[in-house]
């Protein structure tokens, strides 16, 4: 398989924001490593595009030249040296990745498609397991933990006591999950630490990010329409019922900072204790 330049459509300032890239992890590899696992060899691909098992196969079983596109017309991935008129149209779980919300629907499908518990690390007999984990080595799920759904979780990591972790989610390496947390169907950046008292829902965390007790994404609308999210001065449809937030590399959050759904807090900020944030937070502010 071969990564093509990116398929411009445009600035992809929001794809960096959450320290979470296409070529960094997803359920603790990258995008590219994942997509060499499922895509036939003579398959081509543009960066930043995503490719769900199913649809390599209906694509592995047209004419060489055959491109994938979605419904609304973007070019994903085709087969063979050449591209020929011949248009395949992918399912809704292909995508091309303009936004970070999207790297939440990959993991979903990435995760959501475990089957077998991997466990190097250390569980407590005193936890609660229902669902498919994978426990890195040198992490430790302490007494009172309760997984509900697949979860990944990286290497030397500290989970609990008394946490909830549930939906499809991957922590990355050497984080701290602190007592009585909650995280939801998001990803979580290395050397990240959410503090006590905290709920993540829905969103995707950057590296070495520390959030503060208690702070707390809010991730549904009071009407339960999808979310939009401001990116330049436009709001973007993000296809979302339930969206957290995108919080970038070294942000710090006061304790019982409150997040209102779709906001993005760039690399580096920071919020004061008891502070809302209501909208984006960009870096330098």
């Amino acid at each position: 398989m071969n990564v093509l330049d990116p398929y411009d459509k445009g600035n992809m300032w929001p794809l960096t924001v959450g320290g979470v890239k296409p070529d960094q992890f997803i359920a603790g590899t990258s995008l590219e490593f994942l997509q060499s696992t499922l895509a036939p060899a003579n398959a081509n691909l543009y960066a930043n595009a995503w490719v769900s098992a199913e649809d390599w196969t209906k694509l592995s079983q047209e004419a060489e030249g055959t491109v994938l596109v979605t419904k609304d017309g973007d070019e994903l991935a085709w087969i063979g040296a050449d591209k020929a008129t011949l248009t395949l149209e992918s399912s809704e779980k292909s995508l091309l990745i303009r936004y970070p919300w999207h790297l939440i629907t990959v993991n979903e499908q990435v995760v959501g498609a475990l089957v077998e518990d991997h466990r190097v690390g250390e569980v407590s007999p005193a936890a609660h397991i229902e669902g498919v984990i994978s426990v890195g080595a040198g992490t430790r799920i302490l007494p009172g933990v309760f997984i509900e759904g697949n979860v990944i979780i990286g290497e030397n990591c500290k989970i609990g006591p008394n946490c909830y972790i549930r939906g499809n989610t991957t922590i990355g390496d050497g984080v701290h999950v602190g007592q009585a947390v909650e995280i939801k169907n998001s990803l979580i950046g290395h050397k990240t630490s959410i503090g006590h008292l905290s709920y993540v829902g829905d969103s995707v965390i950057g590296h070495q990010t520390n959030l503060g007790a208690g702070t707390i994404t809010s991730n549904l609308r009071h009407d339960g329409v999808n979310h939009r999210s401001m990116v330049q001065g436009d709001l973007v449809e993000t296809g979302r019922r339930k969206f957290g937030t995108i919080i970038g590399d070294g942000v710090h959050t006061g304790i019982h900072t409150a997040i209102y759904p779709g906001r993005k807090l760039g690399p580096g900020t920071s919020t004061r204790p008891n502070g809302t944030v209501q909208k984006d937070l960009l870096e330098g502010e």
